[in-house]
C-alpha cells in the first residue's frame, strides 16, 4: 500500500477530537518520540526490537535503546504490530509472521507494477 493511500485510510478513520502525529521522514525518531507516536510505553517498542519487528536506524552493537533512532516507516511498522496484537489477539510470533507476509505483498505489488508499467 502506497503512503499517501495508508495517510488517508488512516485519516479518515480518526474520530472528532482525535489527534494526529505527524512525522517528518527525514528525521528520526529517539525512543520516547516512537513511544508518545504510537501511544505505547518504551517497554513496547523495546520488546518489537527484541523480537526483529522493527529495527532502529541507528544501532549499536550494546542494548542501549537511549542511542536507537527510528524511521517513520518503522513507526508504521510499530503501529500495524499493535493493531495486530490489540485488534485480533495475535501474540509476538503471529505479528511477526503477519508482518513479513504484508512486507512479501508489498514486494509483489511493486513487482506487478513493474510489469505492467513494462
Amino acid at each position: 500500500m502506497s503512503d499517501e493511500n495508508e495517510y488517508q485510510k488512516e485519516a479518515s478513520s480518526l474520530q472528532p477530537g482525535q489527534t494526529v502525529t505527524i512525522i517528518d521522514e527525514q528525521n528520526a525518531l529517539t525512543l520516547t518520540e516512537i513511544s508518545h507516536a504510537c501511544s505505547v510505553q518504551t517497554g513496547y517498542i523495546i520488546e518489537l526490537v527484541d523480537e526483529g519487528l522493527i529495527t532502529p536506524e541507528i544501532a549499536t552493537e550494546e542494548h542501549e535503546p537511549h542511542r536507537w533512532r527510528f524511521s517513520g516507516a518503522q513507526m508504521r511498522r510499530a503501529r500495524t504490530a499493535l493493531r495486530l496484537q490489540s485488534d485480533l489477539g495475535i501474540n509476538l510470533a503471529g505479528v511477526a509472521l503477519a508482518l513479513q507476509l504484508l512486507d512479501e505483498i508489498e514486494t509483489l505489488q511493486m513487482r506487478l507494477n513493474v510489469l505492467n508499467n513494462w
